[in-house]
């Protein structure tokens, strides 16, 4: 398991010189990505380096018995307790989308873990693991995930918090965080010899330094 860094690819990608497993198989050839990550986000990845540690952690994800947990940053402030979101989701192109006829079921439960002054911090469950399931549910209930522009959420700047904040000439702000506010945080699940693998990890830096600066803002 590996604590992926935002802004790389899990699998292969056209576009960008490295991935996840491209860079594991200078160490392991048979490297396997047990799931995937959203480009974006970062957090905990499980990898197998043979096949019969793939076939157990996909036997798992199948049966519905691998646990994630997931932290998002949502635009707004929420008060969820152990919220169900079953929402079918269809997978259009590079978007997943809400759709009761052709989607597959998709279920998240999202719990508020703080709320700021104009966001929340929010412990998200996925019980399936459908494409930008995170994304869509909690955009789905108003929740959009800061910096998500695909899924309706919005960049967020030091001058929302800071009162007669000025930039230098020509200077152009950027967010306080470039990406979507999504962080696979933990993940437990039984390994070949049937012994339980519980991994945490911790945030990255961007995701703590937007976290601190919330907090700086008060509630």
């Amino acid at each position: 398991m590996i604590n992926k860094p935002a802004f790389v690819s899990t699998l292969d990608d056209r576009v960008d010189k490295y991935s996840i497993l491209e860079i594991g198989r200078e160490y392991f050839p048979a490297i396997s990505a047990g799931h995937r990550l959203d480009k974006e986000t970062s957090g905990v990845l499980v990898l197998t380096k043979n096949k019969e540690a793939y076939r157990n952690f996909a036997m798992q994800l199948e049966r519905r018995e691998v646990k994630k947990v997931y932290h998002a940053i949502s635009d707004g402030r929420h008060e969820f307790i152990e919220k169900e979101i079953d929402a079918p989701l269809y997978t259009h192109g590079s978007k997943s989308l809400i759709d009761p006829r052709r989607g597959k079921l998709s279920q998240t439960i999202v719990t508020t873990m703080k709320i700021f002054k104009f966001h929340t911090l929010i412990n998200c469950k996925p019980i399936t693991g459908r494409m930008h399931q995170i994304r869509v549910h909690l955009a789905s209930i108003g929740a959009p995930i800061a910096g998500d522009s695909t899924y309706g959420g919005k960049p967020v700047y030091l001058s929302d918090f800071k009162r007669g904040y000025n930039l230098k000439n020509f200077e152009e702000e950027r967010p306080l965080i470039t990406r979507t506010s999504l962080h696979a945080f933990s993940i437990t699940f039984k390994g070949v010899n049937q012994n339980e693998i519980s991994i945490e990890a911790p945030y990255s830096k961007d995701m703590n330094a937007f976290i601190n600066q919330l907090e700086k803002a008060g509630r």
